[in-house]
């Protein structure tokens, strides 16, 4: 009896390789087409970091003209949660992540290369399985759970690394014979891979982010088939890259350490390895320490929240390829209206480190971002926002015709406003347009001299003026009310004023919106209309 014998006993119905070498051949890409993957678990909500992974893959992929596919690794069936897969393409699709292949629904995927569920690919994984068994490269274990409780007990006395290796791998050294009998009589079993290394022996890889990285070379007999019939995370990985033709494995680097393993696996299957790219994690400051966002502590980690709080998905895309690439920032200033996809990004221009996480520095970019929305644009976000979670908002956004005037106010000029960083922010950014403020910020000027600057305003205030005639009348009431008609002519003489006309739009500014700091007055005057602006003026100047 030989190993292809045992080889058929095991997997009696498994085709050969070549069936799926066929199947799945080269892909036709131009030269340098990179191939890259975004292959969660679906155990979860999507993480930021998740989200971190996919977006970088796909940028690197169509860059090159290349292919970026969605895999669904779900073969830890215990640890699944419903609507697992679902919540992970709606989140793709809601970031404009979308994948160029694979799983587009719970059973349904596109491209050539599918199914790219891996529950579903039980079959292809026993016939590699079958094919590592004929080349003496994998065996049969029947240790049991308690076999195995024990040897880690004697590995811990010994003080000695503990797992299934070398003089330990007790069930590498059964003869064909001995296996072939324990199946024959029942016994259960998985499949283990019968790893070639030596821990006294070094593996050095070249990681695509973090350079030149040197690991003991693994030793470990792992199990590749569980006693389900379904592969470990490691087997199915070396099966899939190699059908699906992945060049780029971006992954996290919590998995770096398991890169002699892979490297192993597809030297010992006489397969062309893909190259790996270990994307450190997303940290955040916590009171002076730095640490991994978190699934449990950090509501920012999942991408749901961010839908939440209304941050377009484009910010959140924007800021991620801003701590990927410390150049895209330089880059944006420079191409201030072109696509994130126009950016060339490079793996190598990643933190070796890992990204701080800034929230501040997030809104600070979605501002940018929104503010290169047109009024439309601004008006249909926010409604589909207000829609969800805002019903106050919705009502104030009823009448279209003026929302999109007031949303319009300083938008598509050179300085666009940058007051909104999130949808959430609307209602109360805008609300002194839709009512009379109740609360008053004034400075400077108080009391008495907010009747006087009121009433000698109305007296000259004219709907029609062009923006040079309002501002012009605007100095007019400065001088009748005893301020500087220029800001330079104050600065030079500060002593015969108590003010300048600054400060007078600024307590006119108030007068109309509660505050100090809006979009442009002018502008805002216009779209209130010449009943409300003096109404508003009128309760000032009695």
């Amino acid at each position: 009896m030989d190993y292809k014998d045992l080889a058929n006993l095991i997997f009696p119905d498994a085709k050969p390789i070549e069936v799926y070498e066929k199947m799945y051949p080269e892909r036709n890409l131009p030269d340098g087409a990179i191939v890259t993957r975004f292959a969660p678990s679906p155990t979860g909500f999507v993480h930021i970091g998740g989200l971190y992974q996919a977006l970088c893959a796909k940028l690197v992929a169509n860059r090159t003209k290349g292919v970026f596919f969605l895999r669904i690794e779900d073969t830890d069936q215990k640890r699944e949660i419903e609507n697992g897969i679902e919540g992970i393409i709606s989140s793709l699709k809601d970031f404009d992540v979308e994948a160029d292949e694979g799983m587009i629904s719970e059973d349904e995927w596109k491209g050539e290369y599918g199914t790219y569920k891996q529950s579903s690919r039980k079959d292809i994984y026993q016939a590699y399985a079958k094919y590592m068994i004929e080349l003496g490269k994998a065996y049969p274990c029947f240790c049991s759970p308690e076999d195995q409780e024990e040897l880690r007990k004697k590995q811990e006395n010994a003080k000695i690394r503990p797992g299934y290796y070398g003089v330990w791998a007790k069930c590498r050294n059964l003869s064909i014979e001995e296996m072939a009998e324990k199946i024959k009589a029942g016994e259960p079993y998985v499949v283990r891979f019968k790893s070639p290394g030596r821990e006294d022996r070094k593996v050095q890889c070249h990681d695509l982010i973090k350079g030149k990285v040197v690991f003991p070379e693994n030793d470990m007999d792992i199990v590749i088939i569980k006693s389900d019939g379904l592969p470990t995370y490691h087997f199915a990985h070396l099966v899939d890259d190699h059908l699906m033709r992945t060049t780029h494995v971006i992954r996290s680097d919590e998995w770096l350490s398991s890169l002699p393993l892979h490297v192993q696996l597809f030297s010992e299957a006489g397969f062309k390895a893909p190259k790996y790219c270990h994307i450190s994690p997303i940290m955040k400051n916590d009171n002076g320490n730095k640490r991994k966002l978190s699934k449990r502590k950090d509501k920012e980690a999942a991408v749901s929240y961010y839908s939440e709080i209304g941050v377009p998905p484009d910010a959140v895309k924007e800021y991620l390829v801003n701590i990927a690439n410390s150049n895209f920032e330089n880059w944006r200033r420079a191409n201030k209206d072109a696509k994130i996809e126009d950016f060339e990004f490079q793996l190598n221009k990643m933190s070796v480190s890992g990204a701080l996480f800034d929230m501040v520095k997030l809104l600070d970019v979605s501002k940018g971002v929104i503010s290169r929305y047109s009024a439309e644009e601004v008006y249909n976000e926010s409604l589909k926002y207000a829609e969800k979670y805002d019903p106050k908002l919705k009502k104030m956004l009823d009448n279209k015709e003026y929302s999109m005037k007031v949303l319009g106010i300083e938008r598509g000029n050179n300085k666009p406003r940058k007051d909104i960083s999130k949808w959430s922010d609307v209602r109360e950014n805008i609300i002194y347009m839709y009512e009379k403020p109740t609360e008053y910020d004034f400075d400077k000027i108080t009391g008495d001299e907010v009747k006087k600057v009121a009433s000698e305003y109305l007296k000259v205030f004219d709907i029609n003026d062009d923006k040079q005639m309002w501002f012009d009348k605007m100095k007019d009431t400065a001088e009748k009310c005893g301020y500087a008609r220029e800001v330079k002519e104050y600065k030079s003489e500060p002593e015969k004023w108590p003010g300048h006309v600054g400060d007078i739009s600024t307590a006119i500014r108030v007068m109309i919106s509660g505050r100090r700091n809006t979009p442009d007055l002018y502008e805002i005057i216009k779209v209130l209309g010449k009943d409300e602006v003096i109404a508003r003026l009128e309760v000032f100047a009695k």
